[in-house]
């Protein structure tokens, strides 16, 4: 090139400014323009280009003619210098530079390669110039562009980059992904297959493959094994003894079918199946980073993803809900929007503050394209995607869709229903109060008076570590009471052989007989009773190791009729969460006297008062009931589901810098396998609708696909799809295409019923067949692949620890509301979570509910592969580690629910050993013992007690594991 192309080309550019104002189709209109006119100087100046004198070969005039000529001379360089890595046999950071698409679209790194009209800063000039992170290419430095080459691809781009050749891609549409995930859903008729093992369908495919692999099926399971597996599988807890008795007793037909819909309609399910979900969307109840701080109002979308897996909601409505519930009228699905990590301390550095937002938006954009479409979207933050179709510009098309989104808590309008219950509430609680009106205004109308045989003082449900009964006065002498019962519900929390290990003291130095200990021993009568050293007067105070939640006391002098002395007449019992902090919960004041002559004289001896203060005692715990549901009602209105606000235009980020903003990018989605009807004018609410709708249209073939392929997995422990986050080119293929594709066609046509899938695999052999190993079948298949038995496998930590809470019979099957806590928590302004060591009835809820805190593991079934929470987890791992043995021997809770068990066991069997040891049998592994089993139990119980033998039955394999 002459020094005088140098120089014009140098003095025909327009300044960069001029570029970056104006848009792509005025950059080239300038260009054009602007070359016309040097072009002309350049004729006018030298008549002997205008003459058409003889131009010297050696030196070509690249202006000398149209964008032709500059293009060939592209043509030239690339071919010489970047086509054997960037051409048709070879795209290294997939990258082609003979093709104009391609370098537009740029390579890896998500930049265009260039910018048309805009030579100076276009990212293939800054490679070629070697300005870009150190790096130059061509990398051979005997092949690096000389200056003068360098100044033409200028040129050309500033041009406009033309590139007129019969294979331009300008103008065609990019082909569409050929991967089997991206194809559209197909309809496979099921293998015509002759074969008594052949139920529904999905036999049908099983059983075709499993004959090309020379395998035959496993004959069905037992009733005892189905039932057992059908209960763990679905609803989380195992069957009792009298549901596996009915089932093996009923001989029809129609004897599974009527099971596995009982399963289906059961409310555990809901709690099962949503714990899964929970686990797939980042679900937590804190923040994480380093202040970890408590989100107390995040349950609502934990009770929303319970009730929606119950009702049967359809997926497909599902899906749109958790995207955009607040134009759904279910605001509180949103919280699936938020429910990942947050760091709530901001940096005083403007670019770190960005890049937190730029991560919550990751988190957002990554977890929806994973849950929902098996993409991993998140890989393209920073470039585009090196093995999908997903271009760094749909990342942040998909970004400006959720740029609007917030963490955060928000106040809720009520909705239609939850305003009706409250009317209903209201109009209760007018006729409770006419009703209670009477026994306001009749002093008669008081409880019984107190009796030496039995006390009853019932209250509101209260959380208390401390309990006290204070003596005021008697009918005669010191206060003695012979047992002081505490109850949670049904169970009697003070009792010392239940493992709660109350604590009593008391004002009184032990007599000899009357001891402190026999307060709740569980034994009535003077000769187990305690007796304060003070007549009239005294106090006995309990403490149980954590806060219980508690609503009844029972007390009496001498339950077995012989004495009526020292009977507290006056007295009051108080409660407490820490020393000294005493309140009221019942006294006698609402008693009569024990020997007031109106009382009998009006009541007949007591028995009318007794009815009446039973009527008013109840009308009373209603309202209570009712006044405290109406509360969660309203404050139920605040829920951690995000805050939403219209957002500025979105930009790519060169590398995911948020300090390197590039193009402006209007919100879409893939644009590979769609596009949005939405651009940068569209409001928040309706960007997050649309894409929604594209997510769960019946012809997405993503969708369907992955979430079958999830029921599936949790089904039989893996997938068909064994990635199932992933159905990328990354991922692995399935193992059926053809019955994933059944399944997916199957859900869109009933209406996106999961109950209706679940149905489906329920009534198949290939679900109902045994799990019993077979020698020739492992050797061929040792992973079951191809599904010749039924794999079965370790449950997970919340079946574990519910399973135990069932069998113990201290399982509180409370659903909904604000859940229990696992910690002790110090609440500093970083919190401190430190895991509970004492249990109380209230930490026996299904583990569902217990809080779930990020970065932090619950003491006994954290070690159990639970979840950080601080990502999505398609599956868990399943370790064995000695953590995981230890703490389900020697934990205080499995310590604590063992001598629970050993007292079901004595109360529902008495004393004899055997029986105890059948029922527990029964109870924990769904079977009778065999005799050499009964045997060593008798034995092992002689030698060490009944309750290791329990501690045994909850850490055997066949406890806690699904067969």
């Amino acid at each position: 090139m002459s020094r005088l192309e140098n120089e014009l080309i140098l003095a025909v550019r327009p300044p960069s400014h001029l570029y970056r104002l104006a848009g792509p189709f005025m950059r080239f209109l300038i260009t054009g323009c602007i070359v016309s006119i040097g072009c002309l100087g350049i004729l006018i100046s030298q008549p002997s280009l205008a003459s058409g004198a003889p131009q010297d070969a050696r030196k070509p005039n690249v202006l000398q003619s149209d964008s032709t000529r500059l293009e060939k001379r592209v043509r030239d360089l690339f071919a010489g210098k970047c086509l054997e890595c960037h051409g048709t046999d070879a795209q290294e950071s997939h990258l082609r530079l003979d093709r104009r698409r391609s370098m537009l679209e740029g390579g890896d790194s998500g930049e265009p390669a260039i910018v048309v009209g805009d030579g100076a800063h276009s990212h293939l000039i800054a490679l070629v110039q070697g300005k870009e992170a150190g790096r130059i290419m061509p990398p051979e430095e005997s092949n690096r562009l000389s200056k003068e080459e360098i100044e033409v691809l200028i040129a050309w781009i500033d041009a406009g980059a033309p590139w007129h050749s019969p294979d331009s891609e300008d103008q065609k549409d990019p082909p569409l992904p050929n991967h089997w995930a991206f194809q559209p859903l197909q309809s496979p008729e099921p293998p015509s297959i002759a074969s008594p093992f052949i139920a529904n369908p999905i036999d049908s495919f099983i059983l075709e493959r499993l004959n090309e692999q020379g395998i035959a099926p496993s004959p069905v399971a037992s009733k005892r094994m189905l039932i057992r597996r059908l209960y763990l599988d679905m609803l989380g807890v195992p069957p009792t003894p009298e549901e596996i008795l009915s089932f093996e007793q009923d001989h029809s037909l129609e004897a599974y079918s009527n099971l596995v819909e009982r399963v289906l309609q059961n409310p555990h399910y809901g709690e099962r199946w949503g714990q899964h979900w929970l686990d797939l969307v980042r679900f937590a109840e804190t923040n994480g980073f380093e202040t970890n701080r408590e989100r107390p109002n995040a349950w609502p979308y934990r009770d929303y993803v319970i009730r929606a897996w119950n009702a049967d909601k359809s997926f497909f409505q599902f899906v749109r809900e958790q995207i955009a519930g607040d134009a759904l009228g279910v605001p509180e699905a949103t919280g699936y929007l938020v429910a990942g990590p947050y760091d709530l301390v901001k940096s005083p550095d403007p670019s770190l503050t960005l890049m937190q937002r730029q991560n919550e938006l990751d988190d957002m954009v990554g977890t929806t394209g994973t849950v929902f479409l098996g993409l991993t979207v998140g890989c393209a933050r920073c470039h585009n995607h090196k093995f999908d179709p997903i271009r760094q510009t749909d990342y942040y098309a998909m970004q400006s869709i959720f740029a609007g989104v917030q963490h955060g808590e928000r106040k809720l309008s009520f909705s239609e229903s939850t305003l009706q219950s409250l009317a209903h509430i209201d109009e209760r609680l007018a006729e409770l109060r006419e009703s209670l009106a009477p026994f306001l205004k009749d002093p008669y109308r008081f409880r019984p008076p107190v009796n030496a045989a039995r006390n009853t003082e019932s209250f509101p449900s209260v959380e208390a570590r401390f309990l006290r009964f204070v003596v005021e006065d008697t009918n005669s002498g010191e206060p003695c009471i012979d047992e002081l019962e505490v109850f949670s519900k049904e169970k009697n929390v003070a009792l010392s052989s239940e493992g709660c290990i109350a604590t009593a003291s008391s004002s009184l130095p032990n007599y000899e007989i009357h001891q402190l200990k026999h307060i709740h021993d569980g034994r009535g009568g003077n000769s187990a009773s305690w007796i304060s050293n003070e007549p009239g007067k005294g106090w006995v105070q309990l403490e149980f190791p954590g806060a219980m939640r508690i609503d009844r006391v029972v007390w009496a002098r001498d339950r077995d009729g012989r004495f009526s002395d020292r009977l507290a007449t006056r007295y009051r019992i108080e409660i407490a969460e820490t020393l000294g902090n005493w309140k009221q919960i019942a006294s006698s004041e609402d008693r009569m006297p024990p020997s007031d002559a109106a009382w009998t004289s009006r009541y007949d001896f007591g028995r009318q008062a007794e009815i009446d203060a039973q009527r008013g005692r109840s009308l009373l715990d209603e309202s209570l009931e009712l006044e405290q549901r109406r509360q969660q009602l309203i404050a139920s209105r605040t829920v951690y589901a995000g805050v939403f606000e219209q957002p500025a235009p979105s930009h790519r980020l060169f590398r995911g810098e948020p300090t390197s903003p590039r193009e402006r990018v209007a919100p879409g989605t893939i644009a590979a396998l769609g596009s949005l009807a939405i651009d940068d004018t569209t409001p928040e609410q309706f960007r997050r609708l649309a894409l929604a709708d594209w997510i769960a249209s019946p012809d997405n073939p993503l969708t369907s696909r992955v979430i079958v392929n999830r029921v599936w997995q949790y089904h039989f422990g893996k997938g068909l799809v064994e990635t199932p986050n992933d159905f990328g080119e990354a991922g692995i293929a399935p193992t059926h295409p053809e019955l994933l594709d059944y399944l997916a066609r199957y859900l869109v046509n009933n209406d996106g019923s999961l109950k209706q899938l679940h149905r489906l695999i329920l009534h198949s052999s290939t679900y109902r067949q045994s799990s019993e190993s077979r020698a020739e079948s492992m050797q061929r298949d040792g992973g079951t692949q191809w599904w010749w038995r039924f794999p079965p496998r370790r449950l997970e930590a919340e079946a574990i620890r519910d399973g135990i809470l069932a069998v113990t019979d201290s399982l509180d099957r409370r659903m909904h509301g604000p859940g229990f806590s696992g910690f002790e928590v110090e609440l500093e302004n970083v919190r401190h979570y430190f895991p509970k060591q004492k249990y109380s009835s209230e930490d026996w809820r299904r583990m569902v509910y217990m809080t779930k805190v990020r970065m932090e593991r619950e003491s006994v079934f954290g070690a159990f592969d639970c979840p950080d929470s601080s990502i999505s987890v398609p599956k868990r791992n399943r370790s064995t580690t000695p953590m995981q043995a230890l703490n389900l021997f020697n934990s205080p809770f499995v310590l604590q629910q063992a001598q629970l068990l050993a007292n079901r066991l004595n109360k529902e069997c008495g004393s004899d050993l055997g029986s105890q040891v059948e029922r527990g049998y029964w109870l924990c592994m769904g079977r009778p013992p065999l005799p050499d089993e009964l045997q060593d139990a008798l034995s092992f119980i002689d030698a060490e007690g009944i309750v290791p033998f329990c501690r045994v039955l909850l850490n055997s394999n066949e406890f806690v594991f699904l067969p």
